[in-house]
């Protein structure tokens, strides 16, 4: 069963959410998706969740100025922002019973600072999946880049960002011109048809404000300490051995932080892996969200 519905965020942004799965599931399981991005992305997985052996309730929100959330203005584009979205989100959606987090790329983000920012959730969560994600050092060499290849980068992306051609548009373009790039960006050399249209529908679909709009939250997101808050509930990385955005030595700095995480590498997979690797990302969540439903029950006397 799937449902939509809007909640409004403290600021009075609408913010779309997609509910999978049967509504009286002993444990809710929370997809974020990340930049530029929209629940979309997370459909086979949360489709895998909710109709699985033990089937939960699985809530899929967009991200202010993503899919069918409202606009924003560039002011309220910030990680932080995110957080306190999300945490609303949960109040509207899941108000009561444990939790499973699980964010892709800036969704992994936002559930750092939703940690820093709201640590009366994460009394509630019994599961993290940090999924192709980083706790920081994205301002340092994007793509895989040469310092001197950054730096040419970074004018190229500063005069793009300020064309009146960038910030007339309503979307990014036609996914089939942008196929090819965000094949080499975003894919490993195994994705399937769906992962490749999915991945290339929902960019060219993302406003560029969106785009240019929160490029600078993510360059000065830096939340190793807040992983500490995860400490105590079973975690899992998971990473692909080609993610361009997110690469493995992103994933490692997280396990180095989080020593109590098991850290997943998925050979070829890019940073896609909610759509690359189905099985293996709905599994590992799975197996979180069957933890969470097992320390939920109440627990037998013995004689």
């Amino acid at each position: 069963m799937t449902t939509a519905r809007s909640v409004p965020a403290s600021d009075g942004v609408p913010l779309h959410v997609r509910l999978d799965g049967p509504p009286d599931a002993p444990v809710t399981v929370v997809l974020v998706h990340g930049w530029t991005l929209d629940r979309r992305t997370w459909g086979p997985v949360a489709g895998s969740l909710a109709t699985g052996p033990a089937p939960v309730r699985v809530v899929r929100p967009d991200h202010r100025g993503h899919g069918g959330s409202g606009a924003v203005a560039p002011e309220s584009m910030t990680i932080d922002q995110l957080a306190d979205d999300l945490a609303q989100v949960i109040a509207a959606t899941a108000p009561e019973g444990p939790l499973v987090l699980a964010g892709h790329s800036m969704g992994g983000m936002t559930l750092m600072a939703l940690a820093e920012r709201h640590p009366h959730l994460v009394a509630r969560v019994r599961g993290i999946a940090l999924v192709a994600t980083a706790s920081g050092g994205l301002a340092e060499r994007p793509f895989g880049l040469s310092p001197r290849g950054t730096a040419v980068f970074r004018r190229v992306e500063q005069r793009v960002y300020g064309s009146r051609r960038w910030t007339t548009r309503d979307s990014l373009g036609d996914p089939r011109l942008l196929a090819p790039g965000m094949r080499w960006l975003l894919l490993g050399p195994r994705a399937d048809r769906d992962a490749r249209r999915i991945t290339c529908e929902v960019v060219a679909g993302c406003r560029p404000l969106t785009v240019s709009g929160f490029r600078p939250t993510l360059e000065t997101h830096e939340r190793d300490a807040a992983l500490a808050a995860f400490a105590e509930i079973p975690t899992v990385v998971l990473v692909g051995s080609r993610d361009r955005l997110t690469p493995v030595r992103a994933a490692r700095r997280i396990a180095a932080a989080l020593p109590t995480a098991d850290l997943t590498i998925f050979p070829d997979a890019g940073h896609m892996l909610p759509l690359e690797r189905v099985s293996g990302v709905a599994g590992r969540i799975a197996g979180l969200a069957a933890g969470a439903a097992r320390a939920a029950q109440p627990q037998r006397r013995t004689a």
